[in-house]
């Protein structure tokens, strides 16, 4: 794709200058003299999560709320880094308490990575990586754990209209049209793929680069009430807004190096930080920052309460990558270090 002419994002622009209630959404960060200095309205609720007996969770690389607005669902690695060669379910859904209620998607995935419940109750999930004749693909699940549809061609990576490489996420949009953030970095793609609810290929857009509708790491999707496509581009510390045809309308930094974005049903954007530090997006501290769609302002920022790692260094993650919100506006994180998921609470 090539980058937008001057006129195109004039063109842009008006887009959002017409988007009702949202026009007053800004196009870069508002001004601000800490990024980390909202106030933190939150507390850990420790020993949350209950796993069954004799079951430990990997790293739980995406959270989820159901469509009841209080149980959430978890795609973790089975038990480790990877489900390859692993037949212990990725997929676990457990109640406001922390319960274990279910399981599934044994034998199906390499690498979990992207996930989304749709507002149908379906589960939508991706396998980032290919080998032994799977991955590279994005599933659609019933609440009860049936394969009601698979995208892309397993374990073959490609470009086309019908194969991934790396995909990342899915999210799909009220009218039934899937969004997919293919590519992982590297020698990936870097592309946003769309189909209709049907599994039809649409269109594609984006490629590798720092410029508008351009895209370095495209980790995390997310769809406002207005219909904007949000994309967490974090190695390029920034989210990108798209309208669903791929026009570009924005980026947001003040949200710091997104791994994990998540939009509530009150237009709240939550934003998981896991990979700042001074090395990469100097300033900024990791943890999750929640603000408005409406205007971009970061209004809340639960810190991560470990001191800076300075020994982690560029790339690695030591924080959690997966955020939701329930509707009792509680919010929860996917470990992947501590390889579990931290309930965060209202003080």
């Amino acid at each position: 794709m090539s980058r937008p002419t001057g006129l195109t994002l004039l063109a842009a622009a008006a887009l959002v200058a017409l988007a009702g209630s949202h026009s007053s959404a800004q196009t870069t960060a508002p001004s601000a003299a800490d990024p980390n200095g909202a106030p933190n309205p939150y507390r850990l609720e420790p020993g949350w999560l209950k796993m069954p007996e004799g079951r430990k969770m990997g790293q739980a690389i995406s959270v989820d709320v159901d469509r009841d607005g209080k149980s959430v669902w978890v795609f973790d690695r089975c038990g480790g880094t990877e489900c390859t060669g692993s037949m212990l379910n990725p997929i676990e859904k457990f109640d406001a308490t922390g319960r274990f209620l279910r399981g599934f998607g044994e034998g199906l995935f390499n690498r979990p990575h992207g996930f989304h419940v749709d507002r149908d109750g379906n589960i939508w999930a991706t396998d980032q990586t290919g080998a032994n004749g799977r991955g590279h693909q994005v599933f659609k699940f019933s609440p009860e754990g049936k394969v009601l549809m698979a995208l892309g061609k397993p374990g073959v990576a490609g470009n086309s209209p019908d194969t991934f490489n790396s995909p990342t996420d899915v999210a799909v949009a009220p009218s039934g049209d899937i969004f997919v953030s293919d590519g992982h970095g590297g020698d990936t793609n870097a592309r946003i793929v769309k189909f209709s609810k049907e599994g039809k290929f649409i269109k594609a857009w984006g490629q590798r680069g720092s410029g508008p509708g351009e895209f370095a790491l495209n980790h995390s999707l997310a769809i406002d009430s207005a219909g904007r496509l949000f994309v967490a581009d974090r190695a390029n510390n920034r989210i990108e807004i798209f309208d669903q045809d791929g026009n570009f309308l924005a980026e947001w930094r003040q949200f710091g190096r997104p791994s994990g974005i998540f939009i509530d049903k009150n237009d709240m954007l939550y934003a998981t930080d896991s990979e700042s530090n001074q090395a990469q997006n100097p300033g900024f501290r990791r943890g999750v920052r929640i603000g408005s769609v409406k205007d971009g302002k970061v209004t809340a920022y639960i810190p991560d309460p470990t001191p800076i790692r300075e020994g982690t260094g560029p790339g690695t993650s030591s924080w959690g990558e997966g955020v939701t919100a329930d509707d009792a506006g509680n919010v929860y994180v996917g470990m992947n270090d501590t390889k579990t998921v931290q309930k965060f609470v209202r003080k």
